[in-house]
């Protein structure tokens, strides 16, 4: 801090002198010198407190708050350290937040940097565990409808463990023991950091491995390992375990632990083992009892089929003795064929004699074509006489009401028939007068005529002294024509046209 300035007396007014030597901060100053003390005196806490309001931010950084019953305080968990948490931070976790006090100067405020997070004893795990297994349940990961039937003897066995416990050993062992087969081993680290991930990678790698491929597809997979504390064994509690174990298309036997430890993935597994030594049983039998017992079963097998023999042996004799003789049968049945054979024979003359005497006597009641051809013409002729009449009486009404009709039309139709040939002919009148040349003369023409009365039509068909009539339109005069006759339009005709060339007046 620096050093105090001296006293300065200020006055205002009339008033007193205020004085004082407080020194004169900056807000940056003071901010930076509240972040020095509080980073100073608490380099390295551990908070213990209920998670509140989680918030992943875009960027990939944590924000939450930890409180208790009388405090809050702000928590930041940078985006290279959320990669290294143990768990997924959920709202209402108790936990023990491990890092360091500082400010946050843009808004005024004091926060803890996290640096590692750890739930609050045995008790908070296991809240965690129940509600997250609630919380699966209810999406039916754990259905038994959902469960698979683990195959008899597998051909090929798929192992998730540590390639280095005493886990797959006991498994191997336990396999040669018992019925060898052939194991695949996915190595992963059942726990700390990042084993859920490979344990979840492992199993969705086994489904998508080919059957008969290289490497050949598992028919049975195990997930195995040793016992541990509830910490030691949370992987296989942690949710994308225990979606990849429900999603997964194999068989799939859970061992992890003892047999009094629980995890979620023993609940979508298709079979729980306490042990993964138990696991390595439920997977494969025991070939000498699978032998033996393939030796019974065919001993049985034996057994029943010379029973059964025997049985139906027994019941046939029997059967045989209730039959009577085939030959007394026959000669009984040959016999009954002869009696019904020489009835036969008696019965057909009579029989047919009966039939013959029926048709002949349908024949005579029955009338003959010609008969009947007389009837219908009869009929026809009748029916012929009947339209004829009908057709008179019709016509002859017809012609009645017709002439009835045309005594009353008849002066009006002679009426209408004169008016229509008096508007024909008035119509043609109208007609033949507009085509007539003196209508004409009426609009300014001239009718031109030689002597002997012929209209010309032609300006080179007159010659100079000629006599002509010119026609007006009210009355003729006489005239001589003088000069050469001149074409319309120029005074040198043109060539390729006719001399005679005239418009008619009509």
């Amino acid at each position: 801090m620096s050093e105090a300035p001296p006293a300065i007396a200020i006055r205002t007014g009339t008033g007193p002198v205020a004085a004082h030597n407080l020194p004169e901060f900056t807000v940056t100053e003071i901010s930076q010198a509240v972040k020095r003390t509080l980073e100073s005196n608490f380099e390295r806490v551990r908070v213990r407190g209920e998670v509140s309001q989680p918030k992943y931010h875009g960027s990939g950084h944590l924000y939450f708050r930890l409180k208790d019953e009388n405090a809050v305080l702000e928590a930041v968990c940078w985006r290279s350290t959320v990669g290294r948490l143990k768990l997924r931070i959920e709202e209402g976790m108790e936990v023990v937040a491990t890092g360091r006090i500082t400010t946050f100067p843009g808004s005024s405020k004091y926060q803890i940097v996290i640096e590692a997070v750890e739930l609050a004893g045995e008790g908070a795990l296991l809240k965690l565990l129940e509600d997250r297994r609630r919380r699966l349940a209810a999406e039916g990961l754990f259905d038994q409808s959902r469960k698979k039937p683990i195959p008899l003897l597998p051909e090929v066995v798929g192992v998730v463990t540590s390639p280095t416990g005493a886990v797959i050993r006991d498994i191997l062992h336990r396999f040669n023991d018992r019925f060898p087969r052939r194991v695949l081993l996915w190595p992963v680290a059942v726990q700390g950091e990042g084993a859920a991930e490979q344990i979840a990678r492992a199993i969705r790698g086994f489904c998508t491995l080919t059957p008969g491929g290289d490497p050949p597809r598992p028919d049975v997979l195990i997930v195995a390992r040793g016992g541990g504390s509830l910490e030691d064994l949370w992987a296989f509690n942690e949710e994308v375990v225990v979606r990849a174990a429900a999603e997964c298309t194999i068989p799939l036997i859970s061992a992890v632990g003892h047999e009094t430890d629980t995890t979620l993935i023993d609940f979508a597994a298709d079979r729980r083992a306490p042990t993964p030594t138990a696991a390595a049983e439920m997977a494969v039998p025991v070939r000498a009892e699978l032998l033996a017992e393939v030796m019974e079963r065919g001993r049985r097998m034996v057994a029943c089929m010379s029973r059964m023999i025997s049985e139906c042996r027994v019941r046939v004799e029997g059967l045989a003795r209730g039959l009577p003789d085939p030959q007394r049968v026959l000669e009984e049945k040959a016999q009954r064929l002869d009696v019904w054979a020489e009835r036969l024979a008696n019965a057909r003359g009579p029989y047919f004699a009966a039939r013959r005497d029926r048709l002949a006597h349908l024949a005579a009641s029955l009338p003959t074509p010609r008969e009947q051809i007389r009837a219908k013409a009869q009929e026809l002729r009748h029916c012929v006489e009947v339209m004829t009449r009908a057709l008179r009486h019709v016509l002859t009404a017809r012609t009645h009401q017709f002439e009835r009709c045309a005594a009353g039309l008849r002066p009006q139709l002679l009426a209408n028939l004169v008016r229509h040939h008096r508007l024909q002919l008035d119509a043609c009148a109208r007609l033949l007068e507009s085509y007539s040349y003196e209508s004409v003369l009426a609009r300014g023409f001239v009718l031109v005529r030689d002597s002997a009365g012929t209209p010309l039509i032609s300006a080179a068909a007159v010659t100079p002294g000629q006599e002509l009539r010119l026609q007006f339109r009210d009355g003729e005069i006489a005239a001589v024509a003088e000069g050469a006759p001149r074409r319309r339009g120029s005074g040198k005709p043109k060539p390729g046209k006719d001399d005679d060339e005239q418009g008619s007046l009509l």
